[in-house]
């Protein structure tokens, strides 16, 4: 199977992820690279997908497509989440047996573990306890996902893989104040703070919770990584029944150092207060990246570096975000 004679489909190749994915294989020689808009394809529609399936069929699937959101999202359409990311789930993983795809790549979230799993967050925490409650909806979704590829892999022996990344930055992140994460979130407090020369920039919380970062040009590469994986050696490493493998930088720091990395990155010269009234959230989220690690792959893109690249980014970029 040589890389040119693949057909590679990418799912949700417009988001962060998906673009990232499309950027590593371009990178790497791959020019047949399928994707779809959702005006093209509607992933919740199963005759739909079947049918663009059947038409194209693909040797590798990257499932990259979602439908995601903040905390505020997630409590006010929790049907929305845990309903379209199944259907999309189901339908894909489905149509990717019924037309015989040689790999598939499923991309879940971290949010899968128990709100209280042990940190570092082993593969092993998965459904030993409650789940964070604002987000279930849409992690017993991702987890769903997970089993979809175990179970087909178990019945109809083919070789569907899951990846869980950590929390995800980069070109392509949403930078809306409103339901934005807390990188870009941050970095666009900052630099309207330095634009508009105010004395400090508030920071929600004490600033003492902890928290893992990746760029998404490095889970890109982790996902290719994974993708290309001998069976063999996928299954050395897994589980049938605990096959998914974290995806993380393996460590983490807290909110005040991420904030103060990122006032020095867009160099803006004022103070941050802390507003302790606003809720902290979980203390630490920190996945345990050993698996991948034994498998040969780390992070390669420090955050600083990262950040940097993220800022250059978003200036270049910032007229379009305001539309």
């Amino acid at each position: 199977m040589t890389k040119h004679s693949n057909i590679i489909y990418v799912a949700g190749h417009r988001g962060m992820v998906g673009s990232a994915i499309v950027r590593r294989l371009r990178a790497a020689g791959q020019a047949n690279i399928l994707t779809a808009t959702h005006a093209e394809l509607d992933l919740t529609d199963q005759q739909a997908v079947r049918a663009f399936f059947e038409r194209n069929r693909p040797t590798q699937v990257y499932l990259a497509a979602a439908k995601v959101g903040g905390i505020h999202a997630n409590n006010s359409y929790p049907a929305e989440f845990i309903h379209h990311n199944l259907m999309i789930e189901a339908n894909i993983i489905d149509a990717a047996w019924r037309t015989g795809v040689e790999r598939l790549l499923f991309l879940g979230s971290s949010c899968i573990y128990p709100k209280h799993a042990p940190q570092p967050m082993p593969e092993s925490a998965l459904l030993t306890g409650p789940l964070e409650p604002t987000n279930e909806p849409y992690a017993i979704a991702k987890i769903a996902g997970i089993k979809l590829c175990e179970s087909y892999n178990r019945q109809y022996g083919v070789d569907f893989r899951s990846v869980m990344p950590t929390n995800l930055y980069g070109p392509g992140d949403n930078f809306d104040l409103e339901n934005s994460h807390v990188i870009p979130a941050l970095m666009r407090k900052f630099h309207q703070a330095k634009m508009e020369r105010r004395p400090y920039v508030e920071v929600w919380g004490s600033g003492k919770p902890r928290r893992e970062f990746l760029h998404v040009d490095d889970v890109a590469d982790a996902c290719l990584f994974v993708m290309n994986l001998s069976r063999e050696a996928y299954r050395r490493h897994t589980e049938p029944m605990c096959s998914h493998i974290n995806i993380g930088a393996g460590e983490d720091l807290t909110i005040a150092e991420l904030a103060g990395l990122i006032r020095d990155v867009v160099g803006y010269q004022g103070e941050i207060r802390y507003d302790a009234t606003k809720p902290d959230g979980t203390p630490r989220k920190l996945l345990d990246v050993s698996r991948l690690q034994s498998m040969g792959w780390r992070a390669s893109i420090g955050l600083k570096e990262g950040l940097q690249q993220t800022y250059r980014w978003f200036l270049e970029h910032q007229d379009e975000l305001r539309t």
